[in-house]
């Protein structure tokens, strides 16, 4: 069966969150349009509750003054936080964001290395979520955090 045709075939209203995400990441459902923008190099969602994005500083995502735009390293986060969340989600659920809070650590530019961009759920209620991710750059260094609570939908 080719690619195409499992993917036509996969419903996702029937899967949950993590094994929607699993199918996104074997390519049986279309990644997220925003990775393709913004250039996403990588994904990985290791287990329920945690959600992992990285990519790679270029000059396209640059801010006037010389280093990566802040709306970059906030829909790097947004992303793994709103993926963790993603990832807890039962048949049939769905979920918003409801806030999102950026603390920008430290400039990145080029020469910073891969960016990666880990979420985790730290609280995940019948109605809210709450989630948590942190930016390192290529040297492991935090360059910043953000914090973000999710309504779920059911």
């Amino acid at each position: 069966m080719t690619e195409s045709a499992i993917q036509t075939q996969l419903d996702p209203s029937t899967l949950d969150g993590f094994e929607q995400l699993h199918a996104i990441l074997d390519g049986h459902l279309p990644p997220a349009p925003i990775a393709e923008t913004l250039g996403f190099v990588g994904f990985e969602v290791p287990e329920r509750g945690t959600a992992i994005f990285e990519l790679d500083p270029e000059l396209r995502h640059y801010n006037p003054i010389g280093s990566m735009h802040g709306g970059v390293f906030a829909t790097l986060l947004d992303s793994a936080c709103g993926c963790a969340v993603h990832s807890t989600l039962a048949v049939g659920e769905a979920y918003t964001s409801l806030d999102l809070t950026v603390k920008f650590l430290k400039a990145v530019t080029v020469d910073s290395g891969r960016l990666r961009a880990v979420g985790t759920v730290m609280q995940r209620g019948r109605r809210t979520a709450l989630a948590e991710a942190k930016l390192y750059d290529g040297r492991g260094q935090l360059v910043a955090y953000a914090s973000s609570s999710c309504l779920i939908i059911a």
